[in-house]
């Protein structure tokens, strides 16, 4: 019964991905994989509600499918984009712009230099990082996570710790064998806000989109 109940949920989540490309982990408004499961809207952390190993089951399921990949995309939250939107999302990434270089620590810069020369980096062999002076790979790691300069994927290591697979955009997209379309980063922009846009309004909920969210703290300056 448990398992039936898990995949009806599942399958609900799916759906809404589906519809909107778009769907949070969590979030108290706009639809997540939290609210979905819990079948109510969840503030803060929902590790403690009373669904959460269900929950975490779900964005296992979820990081696990092929149509499937998530990153820091609205409101600095985890997000789960469908295939469906993987060209704007990497024509989106792999530009460079001025709000995702502008402001980053000499650590992160450091380590997208790495990133970007080898092309795949495991946050657990990064010695050079463990200096008194540096911010940890794991810090560096997430800063560049927050301006989606590189893709990235959690896993277990050997040793049974956490660490983090960075990955190149451009290595992501020739590995998944992603076709190249003609997109610029400002068409794409436009498409993933429409997206967003729809779901704001379906929700009366306020997420933004990481360029605008950094675009409105450079102007509050």
């Amino acid at each position: 019964m448990v398992r039936v109940k898990e995949l009806a949920e599942f399958q609900q989540i799916m759906e809404e991905l589906q519809s909107s490309g778009l769907l949070l982990e969590s979030d108290s408004i706009l639809p997540s994989v939290a609210g979905l499961v819990a079948h109510e809207p969840i503030r803060g952390s929902w590790w403690g509600h009373p669904r959460g190993h269900d929950i975490f089951r779900a964005t296992e399921q979820l990081a696990a499918h092929p149509d499937v990949i998530a990153c820091r995309l609205i409101s600095g939250k985890v997000t789960y984009v469908h295939r469906s939107l993987w060209p704007a999302l990497f024509a989106v990434a792999k530009s460079r712009e001025t709000w995702q270089l502008s402001r980053i620590s000499p650590s992160a810069r450091s380590l997208l230099s790495k990133v970007t020369r080898e092309k795949i980096v495991r946050t657990d062999r990064l010695p050079e990082f463990r200096e008194a002076k540096s911010k940890g790979p794991g810090e560096a790691a997430r800063e560049l996570e927050k301006r989606l300069l590189v893709y990235s994927e959690e896993i277990h290591t050997e040793t049974g710790a956490h660490a983090k697979v960075l990955e190149t955009w451009e290595s992501w997209a020739e590995r998944i064998g992603l076709a190249r379309r003609k997109t610029t980063a400002e068409q794409a922009k436009e498409q993933l806000e429409q997206r967003l846009k729809l779901l704001n309004t379906r929700f009366a909920a306020a997420g933004r989109l990481l360029w605008t969210t950094t675009r409105s703290k450079t102007q509050d300056r």
